[in-house]
């Protein structure tokens, strides 16, 4: 028998430790059962100064729920205008959200350890060139 899986304190301090010790300041527990599995669940440990580019998905929509502490989340048009931008995360009015297949979207942690659980359709595909939206400054 597998044990069960407890997102609790211990997990979340490591998960965040090992962000702040990766040169990225980001670290994602897989989730999934196997290499196999069709689907993509992670937690994400998310420190204030990691860079996630504007970036979309073109055939999953991305379900994001906020664990702990607080991001700020920002849509895009097709030229890497901001179209939207709100904060999610435990005690705000938000503490998760979907983004739909296609849109350009990035996550900012606005606090050392900040946790988010992810959720995409399909199995685990780099982010391609094209589906990164490099500034126009």
């Amino acid at each position: 028998i597998v044990p069960t899986m407890r997102f609790d304190k211990k997990l979340l301090d490591d998960l965040t430790r090992q962000a702040k010790e990766n040169p990225r300041l980001r670290q994602n527990l897989d989730l999934r059962t196997s290499p196999a599995d069709t689907s993509q669940r992670m937690l994400n440990a998310l420190e204030p100064e990691t860079v996630v580019p504007i970036h979309r998905h073109n055939t999953t929509t991305e379900t994001v729920a906020v664990i702990r502490g607080k991001i700020k989340q920002c849509m895009y048009d097709n030229d890497g205008n901001e179209t939207e931008t709100f904060i999610a995360g435990p005690g705000e009015d938000c503490v998760g959200f979907s983004v739909p297949v296609g849109v350009w979207h990035r996550s900012i942690s606005l606090e050392s350890g900040t946790v988010i659980l992810e959720s995409k359709d399909g199995a685990f595909t780099p982010i391609s060139k094209e589906d990164i939206l490099e500034p126009q400054n």
